[in-house]
């Protein structure tokens, strides 16, 4: 049996830094998890872009969680590795990580993510692409 989105939702909730970052979970579904977190000047860089840091964690959160939704009840999930393609300045007002399982097996699980940038009357704009694989642990208490 998958992970339940309450749980995924549960998980990111714990994680300090992705409150800090003010991201939030809109979609959970069995292999595939939307993370979006809302522009702010603070997680900018010296130009005024969204930091490729704060993009890249929450690519990284995004994958993990979608790997998480196909592993067993009472797992747990850590990255493995990662590699992030920046494509375009982050500039918006709302950033989404949209992340789907590529291969999900026993012990480590490939993931996609597509970062897009959200700006009121413009088409979104992609902004980064990452790959990432990530493993399954056994759930801390």
């Amino acid at each position: 049996m998958s992970t339940d989105p309450r749980q995924v939702r549960d998980s990111l909730q714990r994680q300090s830094f992705m409150r800090l970052l003010g991201a939030h979970a809109p979609v959970i579904e069995p292999g595939h998890v939307v993370i979006e977190l809302p522009f702010r000047e603070d997680l900018c860089q010296q130009n005024g872009y969204l930091h490729a840091g704060v993009l890249t964690s929450v690519a990284d959160s995004a994958c993990g969680y979608a790997a998480l939704t196909l592993m067993p009840l009472g797992s747990d999930v850590l990255s493995v590795e990662f590699k992030v393609n920046l494509l375009a300045p982050g500039r918006g007002d709302v950033f989404r990580a949209d992340a789907r399982v590529v291969r999900s097996g026993r012990t480590l699980t490939v993931c996609q993510a597509e970062v897009t940038a959200v700006a009121a009357g413009q088409p979104d704009v992609s902004i980064a692409l990452m790959q990432a694989t990530m493993i399954v642990r056994p759930q801390v208490s």
